[in-house]
């Protein structure tokens, strides 16, 4: 949005609160409620700031893996582990879920609650539905919010998080808590922020719900040979594990597969030149909680840490200058002006502009490996 656009609708903003409320009357909320938490709500204009810099869409997927998997995150989550033994013990046996994961995620999210957010989640998300382009969706969330406050479930002062609205050691975001929050330790309240039980049981539920597979890992790291037809490398092309082996890709530790029957598509961030990752049923789980690649490798890949595992085995192209926001949305804009479907350019390259990219490799004569380098975008510059 424009300065001006912004400025107009935060002019609006009272008005546009009132406007919501028939929607929150539809879902039980009191008029007493509605009127307590929204009479004096003001937008929270530096949201605007941050709604496009989400690291997980911004950095290489390198860069954002060494921010959040080190040496003292791995210590912490381990101690997290066995400081809960008891707790992730039960969990695991009620929902199936790996415990790992569930640490890997309270690690990369807040940094096991430590960094969980600052901002009030009710005006977060009405700041968010009201202004800017996501506001259906963060209608939802604000709606979901007024709920939970209604429902007693967090205390107002408890419900602090994120600029986006998730909150919790987790980062639950509103509507999320409502489908998956449990409560686990049995005291009337599912609190996701200060009860130890209910935040494990909750984020293994959602995982659960979202399709977690129990007994399987979310994936591997994989040798993809120079030869291979790179075509295949899309999240559309599922593959039991066996197939890819057929098909020339090895396990990046020399270790055989553990189970040849799994599901797997190949992902391979950093193109020809980088590690590639055959990807099962749990990574799309983990997606689900976070829809970026780059969050759910630092998930699948932490998780590994923590249970004793070492570091990736294949060197990233560090060498690669990393494309910045408007060189991304350049990228996209011309992928689509060639006639390329990357959806609306948003500079955050997912599948579909791997896949463009792809398409404009094999018809340039290069290796289609779908990755967004400077010269990729050059050469787009220069058709």
């Amino acid at each position: 949005m424009s300065a001006e656009a912004i400025r107009q609708a935060a002019n609006d903003f009272p008005a546009c609160l009132e406007r919501l409320w028939p929607l929150a009357a539809r879902r039980g909320i009191s008029h007493n409620t509605f009127q307590a938490y929204t009479a004096s709500l003001t937008p929270d204009l530096r949201i605007m700031d941050l709604l496009d810099n989400q690291p997980e869409f911004t950095k290489s997927f390198w860069d954002y893996l060494d921010i959040l998997i080190t040496e003292d995150r791995i210590r912490k989550g381990r101690e997290v582990l066995e400081k809960n033994r008891a707790t992730f013990d039960i969990v695991e046996r009620t929902y199936g879920v790996d415990r790992y994961t569930i640490a890997a995620i309270w690690g990369v999210e807040t940094n096991y609650g430590t960094l969980a957010g600052d901002r009030p989640v009710l005006r977060s998300t009405a700041t968010l539905a009201c202004i800017g382009r996501r506001q259906p969706y963060f209608r939802d969330e604000f709606l979901a919010t007024l709920e939970i406050l209604q429902r007693g479930d967090v205390r107002p002062e408890k419900l602090i998080g994120s600029w986006a609205g998730a909150f919790g050691p987790t980062q639950f975001m509103p509507t999320a808590f409502k489908r998956f929050a449990v409560d686990f330790d049995h005291d009337g309240r599912r609190d996701v922020v200060d009860s130890m039980a209910d935040l494990i049981a909750s984020t293994a539920n959602n995982l659960k719900k979202d399709g977690w597979v129990t007994g399987q890992t979310w994936g591997y790291e994989v040798v993809v040979p120079a030869n291979f037809n790179f075509m295949l490398a899309e999240h559309r092309r599922m593959m039991p594990v066996r197939e890819w082996e057929r098909h020339g890709i090895t396990r990046a530790n020399g270790q055989a597969f553990s189970r040849g029957d799994d599901m797997a598509f190949l992902l391979v961030p950093a193109g020809v030149q980088g590690p590639g990752f055959l990807m099962l049923a749990n990574f799309r789980a983990i997606m689900k909680y976070n829809p970026a690649e780059a969050y759910a490798l630092a998930i699948g890949h932490l998780s590994d840490r923590l249970r004793g595992g070492g570091p990736f085995v294949q060197e990233w192209p560090r060498y690669e200058k990393v494309l910045s926001r408007s060189e991304r949305l350049e990228l996209q804009e011309l992928l689509a002006r060639h006639g390329y479907d990357v959806g609306e350019p948003d500079g955050h390259l997912g599948a579909r502009t791997r896949a463009a990219i792809r398409d404009f490799q094999t018809k340039i004569g290069r290796v289609p490996d779908g990755f967004a380098s400077a010269g990729v975008l050059e050469q787009l510059r220069g058709r």
